[in-house]
């Protein structure tokens, strides 16, 4: 099939990069994608996309290259180097960055690509695998209005909130405070949930009613089964939560603001990951305020 959408490079083919890679596709975009496990690649080539054998092969004839790996020196293995994005695309191509990142990484990657031609958008997101799947992700953009008005037809396949929240790096410091703001959201909700069931309270009327009023919030309504079937799948995994708490109380400390419950809440995360529970989902906080409150912990 031929059309005049952008042809796309996606690299990093995960939990969310799998389900947002299809929904380009269903949307009509030509995807070669790029990820270290071959089962991935092979799941978008089922998927109607093409696989590549290498970075290099996948973004060589790219119009829009996409990257959707979990941390800063992931993004940069990526980027850099002879076998990397800079070194390998196209000159003129859009680098959209959908990775959490460091604000910092995201700047410096944006000047990097500047001399190679290459124009960068930062585009971190919120919503979880849940907001992958069905395209309904917030998705927070660093970098140029022009650059940004022509990434608007890709990202509107892939969510439903996309703003351009400043120059390059905007994006990933709007993603660490939503990080901070789910995190202790999670927080709050799971030791309302152990305080519920030390009662003797109905746990779910419980939830179901206090969703209902102030209380309530998108991580309850996405987080409620979680929390109820002690189901802890991950949709966004405690290791990468502790990433995200580090970037931001870093980020927080370099321009001077105080996070005083978010610096409590990164330190339940990062215990909970040194418990051995870093692969469970963020909502596995329950399990900390258990073991806090002496109630046993399911295996």
């Amino acid at each position: 099939m031929t059309n005049n959408l952008p042809k796309v490079a996606w690299i990093g083919l995960g939990i969310m990069g799998s389900p947002m890679s299809e929904n380009l596709i269903k949307a009509g975009y030509d995807v070669t994608g790029y990820t270290l496990e071959q089962g991935k690649i092979d799941r978008l080539a089922a998927a109607g996309g093409h696989g590549a054998g290498s970075i290099a092969e996948a973004v060589r004839n790219a119009d829009v290259v996409i990257t959707m790996v979990p941390a800063s020196p992931h993004v940069e293995a990526i980027a850099y180097g002879p076998e990397g994005i800079l070194a390998n695309a196209k000159p003129g191509a859009l680098l959209i960055d959908m990775s959490s990142i460091t604000p910092q990484t995201s700047v410096d990657l944006a000047k990097n690509a500047k001399e190679k031609d290459i124009r960068v958008l930062d585009a971190p997101v919120s919503g979880g695998e849940a907001g992958a799947i069905e395209a309904v992700l917030s998705i927070m953009v660093g970098g140029e209005q022009a650059d940004f008005d022509a990434a608007q037809p890709l990202l509107q396949a892939l969510g439903r909130t996309i703003v351009l929240c400043g120059p390059h790096g905007s994006g990933q410091t709007v993603k660490a405070a939503n990080q901070l703001i789910v995190a202790v959201n999670i927080q709050a909700c799971a030791e309302a949930v152990v305080f519920l069931e030390k009662s003797g309270v109905d746990l779910s009327a419980a939830l179901d009613v206090l969703n209902g009023g102030l209380a309530g919030s998108t991580v309850l309504t996405r987080k409620k089964d979680n929390f109820l079937s002690r189901d802890f799948a991950p949709g966004f995994r405690i290791d990468l939560h502790h990433k995200d708490m580090g970037i931001v109380t870093d980020a927080a400390r370099n321009v001077g603001a105080a996070l005083p419950v978010g610096a409590v809440v990164a330190q339940l995360v990062a215990s909970l990951r040194a418990q051995g529970d870093g692969g469970l989902d963020h909502s596995a906080l329950l399990r900390a305020v258990e073991r806090l409150s002496g109630q046993p912990v399911q295996a």
